[in-house]
């Protein structure tokens, strides 16, 4: 059983405090807002969440109480958990003022014996923990390892369903810096049955916005859509999105081939069927947005993939390019990514190029006419002749080549290895 203490009582903060209880750890909830400290102290829910309320009367005053005296709360507990809020500024800049305010209040009770976890589960953007509050911390006088940790733990939540989700997490992302958090952190958490990872400081914040922002994507691009299909006429917009969810990549399929990142999307339906609905929206009077920068960043993806290379080999050098069709399992090399990635290349003086692909180097040499290609019939020569690898197309054969040549250099377009 370890020792929590939460500052900040809101959502995510109460729900943290009860799920911690609920699995026999002691918790000491903090609260700076007088009435909704004297609410949660009666035994009541400053807010509704269905389930919570139940376990907040089950847990008051046994594994869960409200600390009035901040000092005996830290300096008994093991962990202390930021739950307070990150509000927007004007410029969409995370307003930090409550987490700094939380942290003068604890520093001065954490130079004992007793070593801490100071855990910002406040919503953050990427890098404010590791360039923004341990720097803080420090200015203060105060030098995270020596006395605690600094890491950060997003929530998942989602209202309505926050008590579920908190007891039955789908994963728990911890961004440590110290090996001291990361152990600390794990045997914490090892009672509520989720995938642990320990990721840096920068990883964990990430995860939280990779997940909020594709959803505000997903949910933006739907409503462009309607606009688009509004535009169009005789479109039946609610029975065409529900179709949509049919699709098997979507009802109880997998969708994490799509949601991934890559060197761009290739084959023939893709890049058409994106262009003509840009083309046909436009000439209808509702220019997308959203498909006019799908567009532009995918036709960005073999050129930035390109500059890669560059950094990383002379013109001189000879070049493996590991894959030609646009995905694994066929042979269709329509928009191929690695024929834009040759191009930039060879424009760029780089004419040491040898290919491989275990089902297309036929296709290719067919559909494409570069000269300066020499075609491999063999992973493993290829792999012996170059001195930089690219692997542009995820084929399963590729995957533990950099285990199989260490110190070869790769470039892994497809975050494949």
């Amino acid at each position: 059983m370890y020792k929590v203490t939460v500052m900040g009582l809101g959502f995510v903060g109460l729900t943290t405090a009860l799920a911690f209880a609920e699995k026999n750890h002691q918790v000491y909830g903090f609260e700076t807002n007088a009435e909704r400290r004297a609410i949660i102290e009666s035994g009541q829910l400053p807010f509704y969440e269905p389930g919570l309320d139940t376990a907040l009367k089950r847990h008051l005053n046994q594994n869960f109480r409200v600390a009035g005296n901040i000092r005996e709360a830290v300096e008994d507990s093991d962990f202390i958990f930021l739950c307070v809020g990150t509000p927007s500024r004007e410029n969409g800049e995370a307003d930090l003022t409550y987490i700094y305010s939380a942290v003068d209040m604890i520093l001065p009770f954490m130079k004992d014996d007793k070593y801490r976890v100071v855990v910002v589960k406040s919503t953050i953007p990427p890098s404010t923990t590791s360039e923004r509050i341990i720097p803080y911390v420090k200015s203060k006088g105060y030098e995270p390892g020596r006395y605690f940790s600094v890491a950060n733990n997003p929530e998942f939540l989602r209202e309505g369903k926050s008590w579920e989700d908190a007891l039955h997490p789908d994963r728990i992302v911890c961004g440590v810096a110290d090996r001291q958090a990361e152990v600390m952190l794990k045997k914490l958490y090892e009672k509520f049955s989720a995938p642990f990872f320990a990721v840096t400081l920068n990883t964990g914040e990430f995860i939280k916005y990779l997940s909020n922002t594709l959803l505000a994507t997903m949910i933006s691009y739907s409503n462009e859509m309607s606009m688009i299909a509004d535009k169009i006429g005789d479109i039946q917009i609610k029975e065409a999105f529900q179709i949509l969810h049919m699709d098997r990549r979507w009802g109880g399929g997998n969708m994490s081939s799509y949601v991934y990142p890559g060197c761009g999307y290739g084959g023939y339906c893709l890049p058409k069927d994106t262009k003509a609905m840009h083309a046909i929206s436009k000439a209808k009077g509702c220019e997308s947005q959203i498909l006019d920068r799908v567009i532009r960043i995918n036709e960005q993806m073999p050129r930035y993939m390109a500059n890669k290379v560059m950094a990383l080999a002379k013109p001189e050098d000879k070049i493996g390019i590991l894959g030609l069709s646009f995905k694994p399992g066929s042979d269709d090399v329509r928009d191929s990514s690695s024929a834009k990635i040759i191009s930039v290349l060879q424009e760029a003086g780089f004419t040491n190029l040898f290919v491989y692909d275990p089902m297309a180097n036929e296709t290719f040499a067919r559909e494409y006419a570069f000269k300066h290609l020499e075609y491999c019939d063999h992973l493993d020569k290829i792999c012996d002749i170059a001195d930089v690898l690219v692997l542009v197309t995820a084929w399963e054969e590729f995957k533990g080549l950099n285990r199989k040549y260490p110190d070869k250099k790769i470039v892994d377009c497809r975050y494949f290895l």
